[in-house]
């Protein structure tokens, strides 16, 4: 995408027009459907050329607004992180190196969480170094119950 494609033409147009191509009603539906995949994989899925993760969560977040689904979304996107950097679940030992693999996930996390969930993004980073989840955790959504625990879905 280094040509900037991505930024030509009516772009939201382009992101749910390609959507609906894949036969999915909404940007939501489509990744729901692929919980664990990074923003890159939906967006190299939906066009590898002309569509950039960036554009992907963007629409996320604005459907996730008019529907009132703003903790699911950091939830899922939080899944997603760590799907990405934890690919064999939550580290048995937080040593140096799996605490910096840890790190990374909450630190990409954070800057995809909107402003209103930062601080209950932060609290929740806090709690899951401060009692680590059980070896080998790996959330597979949004849904999962420590998640749902450690961020109930009060919208803020």
């Amino acid at each position: 995408m280094s040509d900037g494609r991505a930024w030509h033409g009516n772009v939201k147009a382009r992101l749910y027009e390609r959507v609906r191509e894949r036969g999915y009603e909404s940007l939501t539906a489509f990744a729901e459907a692929r919980p664990t995949a990074s923003l890159v994989a939906l967006a190299d899925e939906l066009g590898e050329e002309d569509i950039a993760a960036v554009q992907v969560f963007s629409g996320l977040v604005a459907e996730a607004e008019q529907s009132h689904k703003v903790t699911w979304l950091v939830r899922g996107q939080l899944v997603r992180e760590l799907s990405q950097r934890l690919p064999n679940g939550w580290p048995a030992v937080l040593d140096d190196a799996n605490r910096l693999k840890v790190a990374v996930a909450l630190a990409r996390w954070s800057t995809y969480t909107p402003k209103t969930h930062e601080e209950r993004a932060k609290k929740v980073g806090d709690a899951l170094l401060a009692t680590p989840p059980p070896p080998g955790w790996r959330p597979l959504g949004p849904d999962d119950e420590l998640l749902r625990t450690l961020l109930p879905d009060e919208e803020v």
